[in-house]
C-alpha cells in the first residue's frame, strides 16, 4: 500500500491495519491468533518505517506484501517469547486477560509457543538465507537473554544500586539488549533486506532498531516502577529469583536489597529517564546519517523513537 500522508501517526495506523490483515490471512490456528490478539505490533511497525525509508514508498506491491509476510514472522517469534516468559515468571495475566498457559495449561502453552517459532522459521526460510539466519540469530539472542535472567544470582550482584556503572545495571542492560532490543533490531534489519539495500544501510537501521528497543524496555519498566508494579518489570523478577535462592539458605539479603531499591525510587526514576533519553538520542542520530535515503520517511525514522516512548510514558504523565 502506498502511504500518502506525511504524518507519522496515520502512517503507523494504516500499516497496523495491513499487518493485522496479513496475520489473519496467514494464520489459521485459533490458539495462535488468541496469543497474537491485542499486540501493539511495535517491532514490525518500526520495521515498516525502515522499509519505507529504503524504498521511498515506491516499491512494487509484491515486495510490500513480502515485507508484511515477514512482519507475521516477527510477531510469531515475539508472541512465542511472551507465552514462555509468562510461564517462567509465573505471570497470571497478559494484555488484560489470563495468560495463555492459565487458559490452556502449561504443556499446551509450551508446545504452541514452539509451533509459533517453527511457523515463523518456515516463513523466514521461504524469504531466503539472509532472513533465515537473521531469524535464528535473533531467537538465539532472545534465549541468551532469558537464560541470563533465569540464572541471575548473588554472585552477579555487588550492590543494590541501579547506577550506570553498577554491576547490577550492567547485567540488567545486557538482558534488555538480548531479550528486547534484539528483536527490534532484527525487525529493522530484515526490513532493509526485504528492500534490497546495502549491508552498510542495513547495519545502520539494525543499530537504530536496537536503540529504540532498549529505550522502549526501559520506559516499560519505568512505568511499572511508577505504578507500583515493578514486580512485573525486569528488575524485581531478578531480585525475586535471588530471594528464592537466598531463602533456601536462610539469607535475607535479597529482601534487604529489594527494600533499598524501593527506597531509592526517585534516584532510580532519574536514572531511567536519563538512560531512555540517551538511547532515544542515539536512535535519532542514526536516523540522520547520510547513508539513510533522504525522503519523507526519513523524518518518520527520526520522530518514531520519541513518539513510541512518549506513548508509553503517557501512562505515568511523563514525556521526554
Amino acid at each position: 500500500m502506498l502511504e500518502r500522508t506525511n504524518s507519522l501517526e496515520p502512517f503507523l495506523q494504516n500499516t497496523f491495519k495491513d499487518i493485522e490483515k496479513k496475520i489473519n490471512e496467514m494464520i489459521t490456528d485459533e490458539k495462535i491468533l488468541t496469543i497474537l490478539k491485542g499486540g501493539k505490533r511495535l517491532r514490525p511497525l518500526l520495521g515498516s518505517i525502515a522499509f519505507k525509508v529504503c524504498t521511498g514508498g515506491d516499491e512494487p506491491l509484491g515486495r510490500y506484501q513480502k515485507f508484511l509476510e515477514g512482519c507475521v514472522g516477527v510477531e510469531l517469534a515475539h508472541g512465542a517469547s511472551l507465552v514462555h516468559d509468562d510461564i517462567i515468571d509465573g505471570d497470571l495475566n497478559r494484555r488484560g486477560e489470563p495468560a495463555f498457559y492459565i487458559k490452556t495449561g502449561i504443556d499446551n502453552a509450551i508446545l504452541i509457543g514452539h509451533k509459533m517459532l517453527v511457523i515463523g522459521f518456515d516463513l523466514a526460510v521461504a524469504h531466503g538465507e539472509k532472513i533465515a539466519k537473521l531469524y535464528a540469530d535473533s531467537w538465539r539472542g532472545t534465549l541468551d537473554g532469558q537464560l541470563k535472567e533465569i540464572n541471575f544470582n548473588s554472585k552477579d550482584l555487588n550492590d543494590a544500586k541501579l547506577s550506570p556503572d553498577s554491576k547490577f545495571f550492567q547485567i540488567y542492560s545486557k538482558i534488555i539488549d538480548l531479550k528486547t532490543a534484539t528483536l527490534f533490531s532484527s525487525a529493522c534489519k530484515a526490513a532493509a533486506i526485504w528492500a534490497n539495500v546495502s549491508e552498510d544501510l542495513s547495519n545502520v537501521l539494525a543499530n537504530y532498531g536496537r536503540e529504540v528497543g532498549f529505550a522502549y524496555q526501559l520506559a516499560d519498566d519505568l512505568v511499572d516502577l511508577e505504578k507500583g508494579e515493578m514486580i512485573d518489570s525486569v528488575v524485581l523478577p531478578l531480585l525475586s529469583r535471588l530471594e528464592r535462592k537466598s531463602i533456601k539458605n536462610g539469607s535475607t539479603k535479597a529482601r534487604t536489597l529489594k527494600k533499598k531499591i524501593e527506597k531509592s525510587s526517585p534516584e532510580i526514576k532519574k536514572l531511567y529517564i536519563d538512560e531512555i533519553k540517551k538511547h532515544v538520542m542515539n536512535a535519532q542520530r542514526l536516523s540522520t546519517e547520510g547513508i539513510v535515503p533522504t525522503n519523507r520517511y526519513k523524518s518518520f525514522l527520526q520522530q518514531a523513537p520519541t513518539y513510541i516512548i512518549n506513548k508509553m510514558l503517557k501512562e505515568i504523565n511523563l514525556t521526554i
